[in-house]
Protein backbone atom coordinates (compact mmCIF):
# COMPACT_ATOMS: atom_id res chain seq x y z
CA UNK A 1 0.00 0.00 0.00
CA UNK A 2 1.42 3.62 -0.70
CA UNK A 3 1.31 7.00 0.54
CA UNK A 4 -1.86 8.20 2.29
CA UNK A 5 -2.56 11.89 2.40
CA UNK A 6 -5.74 13.48 4.24
CA UNK A 7 -7.11 17.17 4.85
CA UNK A 8 -10.56 18.16 6.71
CA UNK A 9 -12.77 21.18 6.93
CA UNK A 10 -15.94 22.17 8.59
CA UNK A 11 -18.25 23.41 6.10
CA UNK A 12 -21.45 25.50 6.89
CA UNK A 13 -24.36 23.44 4.95
CA UNK A 14 -25.74 20.04 5.28
CA UNK A 15 -24.45 16.78 4.44
CA UNK A 16 -27.00 16.65 1.53
CA UNK A 17 -25.74 19.84 -0.09
CA UNK A 18 -21.87 19.39 0.48
CA UNK A 19 -22.42 15.63 -1.05
CA UNK A 20 -24.25 17.01 -4.21
CA UNK A 21 -21.06 19.81 -4.98
CA UNK A 22 -19.16 16.39 -5.76
CA UNK A 23 -22.00 14.86 -8.15
CA UNK A 24 -22.75 18.16 -10.25
CA UNK A 25 -20.79 19.13 -13.02
CA UNK A 26 -20.62 22.58 -13.00
CA UNK A 27 -20.18 22.93 -9.57
CA UNK A 28 -16.99 20.38 -9.53
CA UNK A 29 -15.67 23.15 -12.03
CA UNK A 30 -16.24 26.01 -10.08
CA UNK A 31 -14.48 24.26 -6.73
CA UNK A 32 -12.46 21.92 -6.73
CA UNK A 33 -9.27 23.48 -9.15
CA UNK A 34 -7.03 23.94 -6.15
CA UNK A 35 -5.68 27.63 -5.96
CA UNK A 36 -3.70 28.74 -9.14
CA UNK A 37 -5.24 26.21 -11.54
CA UNK A 38 -8.66 25.72 -13.36
CA UNK A 39 -10.53 22.77 -14.35
CA UNK A 40 -12.53 21.46 -17.00
CA UNK A 41 -14.84 18.91 -16.71
CA UNK A 42 -15.45 15.87 -19.70
CA UNK A 43 -17.23 12.88 -20.16
CA UNK A 44 -19.69 13.24 -17.25
CA UNK A 45 -21.13 10.10 -15.69
CA UNK A 46 -22.11 10.23 -12.08
CA UNK A 47 -22.92 6.86 -10.85
CA UNK A 48 -20.80 3.68 -9.33
CA UNK A 49 -18.88 2.53 -12.57
CA UNK A 50 -19.30 5.77 -14.25
CA UNK A 51 -16.71 8.94 -13.58
CA UNK A 52 -15.49 11.93 -15.52
CA UNK A 53 -12.10 12.71 -17.23
CA UNK A 54 -10.47 16.52 -15.33
CA UNK A 55 -8.22 18.74 -17.01
CA UNK A 56 -6.49 21.13 -14.50
CA UNK A 57 -4.57 23.80 -15.74
CA UNK A 58 -1.69 25.75 -14.19
CA UNK A 59 -2.55 29.49 -14.17
CA UNK A 60 1.13 30.08 -13.72
CA UNK A 61 2.85 26.90 -14.98
CA UNK A 62 6.32 27.91 -14.05
CA UNK A 63 6.10 27.57 -10.75
CA UNK A 64 4.45 24.13 -10.70
CA UNK A 65 5.01 21.97 -14.01
CA UNK A 66 2.05 19.88 -14.92
CA UNK A 67 2.09 16.25 -15.07
CA UNK A 68 0.59 15.52 -18.39
CA UNK A 69 2.06 18.59 -20.08
CA UNK A 70 4.08 21.50 -18.54
CA UNK A 71 0.74 23.06 -17.47
CA UNK A 72 -1.74 20.57 -17.23
CA UNK A 73 -2.70 17.71 -14.80
CA UNK A 74 -5.23 15.59 -16.72
CA UNK A 75 -6.94 12.73 -14.31
CA UNK A 76 -9.40 9.72 -15.47
CA UNK A 77 -11.73 9.63 -12.52
CA UNK A 78 -13.96 6.54 -11.59
CA UNK A 79 -16.94 6.42 -9.09
CA UNK A 80 -16.37 3.66 -7.00
CA UNK A 81 -18.54 4.07 -4.41
CA UNK A 82 -21.35 6.87 -3.88
CA UNK A 83 -23.36 6.49 -0.56
CA UNK A 84 -25.66 9.62 -0.65
CA UNK A 85 -24.86 12.07 1.61
CA UNK A 86 -22.35 10.12 3.71
CA UNK A 87 -19.75 9.16 1.63
CA UNK A 88 -18.20 9.33 -2.51
CA UNK A 89 -15.41 7.29 -2.94
CA UNK A 90 -13.34 7.83 -6.51
CA UNK A 91 -10.34 6.31 -8.34
CA UNK A 92 -7.88 8.14 -9.90
CA UNK A 93 -5.22 8.12 -12.91
CA UNK A 94 -3.08 10.83 -13.65
CA UNK A 95 -2.27 10.95 -17.59
CA UNK A 96 1.79 11.12 -17.33
CA UNK A 97 4.71 9.63 -19.07
CA UNK A 98 6.70 10.06 -15.74
CA UNK A 99 6.43 6.24 -14.01
CA UNK A 100 6.33 7.95 -10.61
CA UNK A 101 2.94 9.77 -10.99
CA UNK A 102 1.71 5.67 -12.20
CA UNK A 103 -0.60 3.64 -10.22
CA UNK A 104 -4.51 4.35 -9.36
CA UNK A 105 -5.04 6.51 -6.44
CA UNK A 106 -8.29 6.61 -4.50
CA UNK A 107 -10.05 9.59 -2.65
CA UNK A 108 -12.42 9.07 -0.31
CA UNK A 109 -14.28 12.06 0.52
CA UNK A 110 -16.26 11.44 4.23
CA UNK A 111 -19.46 14.05 5.10
CA UNK A 112 -20.72 13.71 8.91
CA UNK A 113 -23.29 16.26 10.24
CA UNK A 114 -21.68 18.09 12.77
CA UNK A 115 -24.39 20.56 14.70
CA UNK A 116 -25.39 23.26 11.88
CA UNK A 117 -22.83 21.67 9.09
CA UNK A 118 -21.14 19.07 8.14
CA UNK A 119 -17.27 17.77 8.92
CA UNK A 120 -15.75 17.10 5.44
CA UNK A 121 -12.59 14.75 5.49
CA UNK A 122 -10.85 13.56 2.55
CA UNK A 123 -8.48 10.35 2.41
CA UNK A 124 -6.25 9.84 -0.41
CA UNK A 125 -4.72 6.54 -0.38
CA UNK A 126 -1.82 4.76 -3.10
CA UNK A 127 -0.71 8.56 -3.65
CA UNK A 128 1.76 8.34 -6.72
CA UNK A 129 5.27 8.93 -5.00
CA UNK A 130 5.83 11.87 -7.78
CA UNK A 131 3.34 13.63 -5.38
CA UNK A 132 4.90 15.96 -2.94
CA UNK A 133 2.68 14.99 -0.11
CA UNK A 134 2.81 18.49 1.62
CA UNK A 135 2.07 19.75 -1.76
CA UNK A 136 -0.77 17.49 -2.37
CA UNK A 137 -2.11 18.00 0.97
CA UNK A 138 -1.98 21.98 0.65
CA UNK A 139 -4.06 21.35 -2.89
CA UNK A 140 -6.86 18.82 -0.86
CA UNK A 141 -6.97 22.01 1.48
CA UNK A 142 -7.39 24.71 -0.46
CA UNK A 143 -10.31 22.30 -2.77
CA UNK A 144 -11.86 22.16 0.49
CA UNK A 145 -12.10 25.99 0.92
CA UNK A 146 -13.10 26.30 -2.19
CA UNK A 147 -15.80 23.77 -1.72
CA UNK A 148 -16.95 25.40 1.77
CA UNK A 149 -17.56 28.68 -0.25
CA UNK A 150 -18.87 27.35 -2.96
CA UNK A 151 -21.91 25.69 -0.80
CA UNK A 152 -21.87 27.81 1.80
CA UNK A 153 -22.89 30.24 -1.07
CA UNK A 154 -25.82 28.32 -1.72
CA UNK A 155 -23.89 27.05 -5.14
Amino acid sequence: MGRTDRAARMIAAPPAAVYGALLDRAALEAWMPPDGMRGRVEGWDPRPGGGYRMTLTYLDPADSPGKTTDATDVVEVEFAELVPPERVVQRGVFEADDPSFAGTMTMTWHFTAAGEGTEVTVIATDVPPGIDQAAHEAGIASSLANLASYVEAGG
